[in-house]
This record gives structure tokens, sequence and C-alpha cells, in this order.
């Protein structure tokens, strides 16, 4: 039995697919992408602009006014910028980070691209990524985006999932399979 869709994602898809249709009409694809890798970006790097985007403590007006002060700041303006207002104005900024997400899947769709999650213990180095892609690329047969993510707990390796497929590299993974094997000699 498949299991349904989130709410937030299915709230992302329709938010994402929507700025993506208006993207392609524009002709605007990079543009829009490399935006939204800007407020990306910020609010990785700000915890204050986390909490905006994910509690609910926040009234409307004052998502609305703190965003449109960071887009402003930030430079983020035009179809990006207005977006993100409407995404704050309709109370749906917790699901930003899905709908970057999405949108970037669908870029990527349209350019006959794959996209891999990669997760590993600290920041690759662009040869790192250079390498991954070409050996990803090997195996998918197309060109391959990634998203990528640090987890320090996986400690060392790589765990990658591209589609339903996924490899699971990671030194924890090995380390808790040895401790299986030697509860079951002993």
């Amino acid at each position: 039995m498949a299991d349904k869709a989130s709410p937030t994602s299915e709230v992302a898809d329709r938010y994402a697919s929507a700025l993506f249709d208006l993207a392609v009409e524009q002709k605007a694809l990079p543009k829009i992408e490399k935006a939204l890798d800007s407020f990306q970006t910020l609010v990785g790097s700000s915890d204050d602009l986390k909490r905006l985007l994910s509690s609910p403590v926040f009234s409307k007006d004052e998502q609305v006014a703190a965003i449109d002060a960071v887009l402003k700041k930030a430079k983020i303006d035009g179809l990006v910028g207005n977006f993100i207002r409407v995404v704050a104005s309709n109370r749906r900024l917790f699901a930003v980070p899905g709908m970057v997400r999405r949108f970037k899947e669908l870029a990527a769709e349209h350019r006959g691209e794959v996209t891999a999650d990669v997760t590993s213990a600290k920041k690759l180095s662009a040869a790192q990524v250079k390498d991954l892609k070409a050996s990803l690329k090997s195996v998918v047969g197309k060109d391959v985006t990634l998203n990528q993510s640090v987890d320090p707990a996986i400690l060392g390796g790589l765990v990658v999932k591209v589609g339903s497929r996924q490899i699971d590299t990671s030194l924890r993974t090995k380390l808790n399979s040895l401790k299986l094997s030697l509860k079951e000699v002993s």
C-alpha cells in the first residue's frame, strides 16, 4: 500500500509547481533557481530566520513584515520575492524548505537531470562533488544534480539516495552491522 503524501509536502508541491510554471513561462528558470538558493542560504545561516519560518507563534503580520525586511536586505525581488511574500501572507512559511527542494527537482527534470540526495559527515570538496556526479552519471545514465546535507552523526562515508534507490556507505551503518554480527557470534 502506498503512503499518502504529508499535508506539508502537498502544500510544497502545489506552490513549487506554480512557481516552476511561472519561471518556465517567463524563461527565467536559472534566475529563479539562483534567487531561491540565495534565500535557502539565508535560512540555513540564521537560527532566527529558521524560527520565523517554522514557529506558529508569530502572527501573519509579523511574518510578512519580517520576511519583507529580509528580502529587501538580501535584494531578493521579482518573482521569487513576490512568491515568498505570498507564501508568508498565506501562513505557509513552514513549507518553504520543501517548496525549494521540489522546485529544484522540477527544474532538474526539465533539464533532463536526476536529483540525488547526498548526506556526508562533513562538507564535500568541489573535487569530491565532481567525482560523485561523474560516478552517479555512469550508473544512472543522466546528468545528476546533488542536494547535499551534512550529518556528523554518520561519522564518515556517504548516504546517497537517487529515486527509490539508496546506497549507505556510512561508517555508522558499518559499525552497527558489525555490532549486530558480534552479538550473533557470542
